[in-house]
């Protein structure tokens, strides 16, 4: 899988794109990640990437032309399968759409900032718009960070149990259930009996009714969905 990532603030993704498990899957080879700096595509000598908005409203637009020159070059490279702009207003992402965007072999993703982007760029280049919750951040660095991290891992061959990707919150619509792990008794505090019996019939049963007691609990409106 590639990833294209173009940003006003590359080094805002240097960090948080070198660690862990996106630091491991890159050298496996499972994924390759691409920052590009949006200032390089900028037309001017001043390497602007933004400015007023029409109709007078406070704050600084990010330009078409950079935007369409960035895209277009990478795209002239290869075909993509989504082309997403993280934004305040785009679908609300969630698990099954990192599922889906997994599957895919290229994306780009477009980071916003300042006021946010030309609308003609949202009109004729984006694919897809994806908001990562109901708040605003200064930029989409940090949005192309959680997006990325949430598909990288689901990427075969990444994590080493890829049962374990599988099992995680939201994968069928329910919480997790509740996790323990040595010693079996901490200051009387005590790991549910069934976990240690050995019966993996039960201990399945009872992990799927803990999911279901959490998600009723915690997130009800998973269960209507």
């Amino acid at each position: 899988m590639r990833i294209d990532i173009i940003t006003a603030l590359p080094g805002l993704l240097e960090s948080p794109l070198n660690q862990s498990i996106i630091k491991r899957a890159k050298e496996k080879k499972a994924v390759e990640i691409y920052i590009h700096n949006l200032r390089d595509y900028a037309t001017n000598k001043y390497k602007g990437i933004d400015d007023y908005a029409f109709g007078g409203d406070a704050g600084m637009v990010m330009m078409i032309e950079p935007i369409d020159k960035a895209i277009s070059a990478l795209k002239a490279e290869r075909p993509y399968d989504e082309i997403i702009y993280t934004s305040p207003d785009g679908i609300k992402y969630n698990q099954k759409e990192a599922n889906k965007l997994a599957t895919f072999h290229n994306i780009i993703i477009l980071c916003g900032h300042y006021k946010g982007i030309d609308q003609r760029v949202r009109d004729h280049l984006i694919t897809k718009e994806i908001s990562i919750g109901d708040y605003v951040l200064s930029g989409g660095e940090l949005a192309a960070s959680i997006i990325v991290d949430s598909v990288v891992r689901l990427i075969p061959g990444v994590i080493s149990d890829e049962t374990s990707a599988l099992t995680d919150s939201f994968q069928d619509n329910l919480l997790a259930p509740p996790v323990y792990t040595r010693p079996a008794e901490y200051k009387g505090w005590k790991v549910p009996e069934v976990l240690l019996s050995g019966n993996f019939k039960k201990i399945d049963a009872w992990k799927e009714q803990q999911s279901i007691e959490r998600t009723k609990n915690l997130r009800p409106d998973l269960l209507d969905e």
